[in-house]
């Protein structure tokens, strides 16, 4: 009984194991099909250059100080909530240490 499955199971695996590959050559040449006319299409296509009229120094320097300005506004409001909130915990520490007195 084993000599006739591994009979049955020798060309069986050999059938499949031929399926999964291809001799074809034009499978190999589906991918010029997309690449080669895209590729032809951009041969005469120039560089991409930067717009100089739409960047210049003054509008650079004038964005720069905007952000800066912004920068320092939200700095010194972080500033501000900060010590807010350590003011209030000073405060609730001498609450507790009058409460913890009074006792």
């Amino acid at each position: 009984m084993k000599k006739l499955a591994l009979a049955l199971a020798t060309p069986a695996a050999l059938v499949l194991a031929a399926c999964g590959s291809s001799t074809d050559a034009s499978e190999d040449a589906v991918a010029d099909t997309v690449e080669v006319p895209a590729d032809e299409a951009m041969v005469n296509v120039p560089e991409p250059v930067v717009d100089t009229r739409a960047t210049t120094e003054a509008q650079a320097e004038e964005v720069i100080e905007e952000t800066q300005q912004t920068a320092e506004e939200a700095a010194d409001d972080a500033q501000a909530a900060v010590d807010d909130v350590l003011d209030a915990a000073a405060a609730a520490d001498a609450a507790q240490n009058a409460a913890a007195a009074a006792e």
